[in-house]
């Protein structure tokens, strides 16, 4: 009996979102192809430039320019935030610190108090 091993591949777009990278600005042969269970693991383990590059300066999806603003993807989206931001904008943000991020960290900080509250009620 042989044995058939099936590669696990996925989208594109699956992969950039592992990443946490910016789909659109990554290389055409990226964006063109799929991307299989064993690349992906390559790719973490030894990033190639373009991909060191694009998680160092952006532009950054809305999951990463949340983290690094310490807000909430909907904090962005009520910050007006719709796009994804590069390394130098997130930067300028942090460094302007308009009221609605001032808000909007008020809030995830109240909302990582408790759930740290809830789990040690439950925990």
């Amino acid at each position: 009996m042989t044995s058939h091993k099936t590669t696990q591949t996925m989208k594109p777009a699956t992969a950039a979102k592992k990443l946490g990278v910016y789909l659109e600005a990554t290389p055409a042969e990226f964006r063109e192809g799929v991307v299989s269970r064993d690349e992906l693991n390559a790719l973490q383990a030894d990033p190639p430039e373009w991909l060191r590059e694009l998680r160092r300066t952006g532009p950054h999806p809305r999951p990463v320019v949340a983290a690094k603003l310490g807000v909430s993807i909907g904090g962005l989206t009520r910050g007006g935030v719709t796009e994804p931001l590069t390394t130098e904008q997130i930067d300028a943000l942090k460094a302007e610190n308009p009221d609605w991020l001032v808000r909007e960290r008020a809030t995830q900080a109240e909302v990582r108090k408790e759930a740290v509250r809830v789990k040690e009620k439950h925990g």
